[in-house]
């Protein structure tokens, strides 16, 4: 007696245009249970879904019953999304990259391999330019050709662990299951731009003005966070992730200023042409259970009470009554004129 071969899966990946607050995002994964009881949440701005058993019951085609979701995710929410259909969790997310804005890209299993092989290595989820670099030199631009190397020629270029992963990705492999869990305990901040910013200084500026929105947000909520992680968003929708765990949880808007311009040097954007900034706190633990590390430096404890009649004078006369020097409006060049307000 054979077993039968085992049911393919169907899986959608759904990138959500706004990255929501902790709220609407719970909201979204709230309303994508009423679809399958197997959602994955894919925090900031991402949730997966395995319609696998919830296709007999609605009677619909996969394809169908992922536009059902982006209606009543647009509709109840007013959340527009780019998915992705595939037989995996991997496919289906680089389906959804590869999606203009409010459309599905539907990748067969049987088309798998074609729709894979020709598309750059960049696309490959866990190639980033470091890596790609690499393989550039030895002429590796395509998925397909990683997927023709020989496992030993890949592995003294990348390393055993990292060879071994990418050649199951290349042909398409992946064996996680959408696991059903709630969204991760975090807190989040994002700044997107009107145009595209090929600024150093400005990309500064920009993650600093957010580890100041962050700690203002733990402090506010009495909560400490002991990682952080810093995602740019690119001008042709790609996107690079750093990550860092502190030292101890803080809420200190100096240090998470330094892990977080830490970050963002260590992405190298040179002239990248960057459209959105995510800063996320992951690990938050309440403040008053949290160690920290005596100091005997009185400018830590100068800064540290000037901090925290910041956050008083905020808490009376708004969120901009202070800001910091360096957030500070740059002053108008030599020569030129303030405009007098209107006399009332």
């Amino acid at each position: 007696m054979t077993a039968s071969p085992p049911a393919r899966r169907h899986i959608a990946h759904l990138h959500l245009h706004a990255v929501p607050d902790e709220e609407r995002y719970a909201d979204v994964v709230e309303l994508m249970s009423g679809i399958t009881p197997h959602v994955q949440a894919v925090p900031p701005d991402a949730v997966q879904l395995d319609l696998t058993s919830a296709l007999r019951y609605f009677g619909m085609t996969p394809y169908d019953l992922v536009q059902l979701v982006r209606l009543r995710l647009f509709a109840l929410y007013g959340i527009e999304c780019r998915a992705g259909l595939a037989s995996n969790r991997m496919l289906a997310a680089m389906a959804a990259d590869a999606s203009w804005p409010g459309h599905t890209t539907e990748v067969p299993g049987d088309r798998a391999d074609s729709w894979l092989r020709p598309r750059p290595v960049t696309a490959l989820p866990g190639i980033g330019r470091a890596t790609a670099t690499t393989l550039g030199r030895y002429g590796v631009h395509t998925i397909g050709q990683i997927a023709d190397l020989p496992p030993l020629t890949l592995q003294r270029l990348l390393g055993v662990g990292t060879a071994r992963l990418l050649a199951e990705r290349a042909h398409g492999r992946d064996p996680r299951p959408v696991v059903p869990e709630e969204p991760a305990a975090h807190l989040s901040v994002d700044l997107v731009l009107d145009r595209d910013c090929l600024d150093p200084d400005r990309h500064h500026r920009a993650v600093l003005g957010l580890a100041e929105r962050l700690g203002q947000r733990l402090r506010a909520g009495h909560q400490v966070a002991g990682r952080l992680t810093l995602t740019v968003r690119y001008a042709d929708r790609t996107s690079s992730t750093r990550t860092r765990t502190s030292a101890e949880p803080t809420s200190h808007s100096p240090l998470l200023a330094g892990a977080a311009l830490g970050l963002l040097d260590a992405l190298g954007l040179q002239r990248a042409r960057v459209r959105a900034y995510t800063l996320r706190a992951d690990g938050l633990t309440p403040a008053e259970d949290a160690p920290r590390q005596l100091s005997l430096d009185p400018v830590d404890d100068r800064s540290r009470a000037a901090e925290a009649a910041s956050d008083r004078a905020r808490r009376l006369f708004g969120a901009d009554a202070v800001r910091p020097a360096s957030l500070a409006p740059a002053p108008a060049p030599a020569g030129t004129r303030r405009k007098r307000p209107p006399a009332a």
